[in-house]
């Protein structure tokens, strides 16, 4: 069965839209769990991989670069193969694809070499832009258009649920032994491989269960591929024309806020777990430590929640945004000149004014893009690759001056946000210089 093309009737097919939404929003909600529980672990793996290789902080955070750099590369590739195959179909292989990133730990665990994580990592990331570019403007579509950013909000609960208990999971599993390996330099090699291939093993574990899940969702995603109430996006034979709607501020400057929102994020979450064991903040162990950062995700699903409500009570998701910049740039202002609990619990409510961010961001720039959606929504996926960029300026500054001092470089990453907020506030949606809304 054909999909329907979105061009021949824009307000039937919203209505079709949001007929199928019914049936298709649990799955499509179970996804962003599924890429918020994944994404995560890299939090985890971090202090892991830094202990396990003895590498520096820039070092580190390469992890976070070979993973979001897929973001970059891969987003408009992503919309140009969603326009041919539609939605769900690029579901099932976003999907598979992040499936086979994840068994990649295995023989990465079994060689204990850095490198092969770093490709692990890129391949699941490359499957996880695939899903966020067909899941975000797909629920924002599915129903009611006035109630895009409320659906999107609670989507990102979910997500926010996969993002509380992944950190918790991967302490448990990964960070049980500690972070700190014997000295390479009075330990004979080969002892420290094979601590580094037993240590490996256990990073591998948590991934081979979700490329299980993974698998089960994609089973379930084929079986309804062919539905015909969801919209297809419409064909870009080059891709290069995406770009062209950088040309609307909004969207334009939608992108920026992206990159540097989920810069500041990833930053934080990946640095948590080093920044709460240090003896001038918490002094924790490596595995108490790794399980607090779940109250940082699980802050952000908390402040979800409380602003989907919020949302769907019609306060303006623009001042919402403006609330959110100012507490997340406080707090994190906050942590960097203060010690004890004050710096470690400041920076942990960081989550939950994260909470709306990205999904508010994200809704706000796609508002009047139409039938090219599914391209205004690739641009913004790519951005996502200010979780690479921001995360290494920020461990290269860690590096120098001290990771207290080095949370000044999300904090300015935040500011920005609280700008596009205003900005957002004051400029309707330039529909009429896209195409025709849905």
């Amino acid at each position: 069965m054909t999909q329907v093309p979105l061009a021949a009737d824009p307000a039937n097919n919203a209505a079709k839209a949001g007929a199928g939404g019914g049936w298709l929003l649990p799955f499509v909600v179970a996804l962003f769990f599924a890429w918020g529980f994944s994404t995560v672990m890299i939090d985890t793996l971090v202090p892991k991989l830094k202990g396990l290789f003895a590498l520096n902080y820039a070092q580190a955070m390469l992890s976070q670069v070979f993973f979001f750099v897929a973001y970059f590369i891969v987003s408009v590739p992503a919309s140009m193969v969603l326009a041919r195959i539609g939605y769900l179909r690029g579901i099932v292989l976003g999907l598979v694809i992040m499936a086979v990133g994840c068994l990649l730990f295995s023989p990465a665990a079994s060689a204990g070499v850095y490198g092969g994580f770093l490709g692990a990592l890129f391949i699941m990331a490359s499957g996880i832009t695939l899903l966020q570019v067909a899941a975000n403007p797909l629920i924002a579509i599915l129903g009611d258009a006035k109630r895009s950013h409320f659906r999107l909000n609670l989507a990102q609960a979910l997500n926010s649920l996969g993002t509380f208990l992944g950190p918790y999971v991967g302490a448990s599993i990964i960070l049980k032994n500690g972070v700190t390996p014997p000295d390479p330099a009075t330990t004979p090699k080969d002892v420290m491989a094979a601590y580094r291939v037993t240590e490996a093993h256990a990073v591998q574990a948590p991934f081979l269960g979700i490329a299980a899940f993974l698998v089960v969702l994609a089973v379930i995603f084929w079986f309804f591929r062919k539905n015909p109430n969801v919209p297809s996006p419409e064909r870009n034979a080059t891709g290069l024309s995406s770009f062209g709607l950088l040309a609307q501020p909004r969207l334009a400057l939608g992108v920026l806020a992206i990159f540097l929102y989920v810069g500041a994020e990833v930053s934080i979450g990946s640095l948590m777990t080093n920044y709460l064991v240090q003896p001038h903040v918490l002094g924790l162990t490596a595995e108490a430590a790794g399980k607090l950062v779940a109250l940082y995700w699980g802050g952000a699903m908390v402040g979800r929640l409380i602003g989907s409500a919020l949302l769907y009570l019609k306060v303006p998701a623009t001042r919402l945004l403006s609330v959110c910049a100012v507490g997340t740039t406080a707090l994190v202002i906050l942590s960097s000149i203060s010690s004890g609990q004050l710096a470690g619990y400041s920076l942990i409510a960081v989550g939950l004014f994260n909470s709306i961010m990205f999904p508010t961001i994200f809704s706000l720039a796609i508002e009047g893009a139409g039938r090219r959606t599914a391209e205004a929504s690739g641009l913004l996926c790519m951005a996502i690759v200010g979780g690479a960029a921001v995360p290494f300026v920020t461990g290269v500054t860690a590096d120098h001056i001290g990771l207290s001092l080095a949370l000044l470089v999300p904090a300015v990453c935040y500011v920005f946000i609280f700008i596009y907020s205003l900005f957002a506030h004051g400029q309707k949606p330039a529909e009429d210089s896209m195409v025709a809304p849905f």
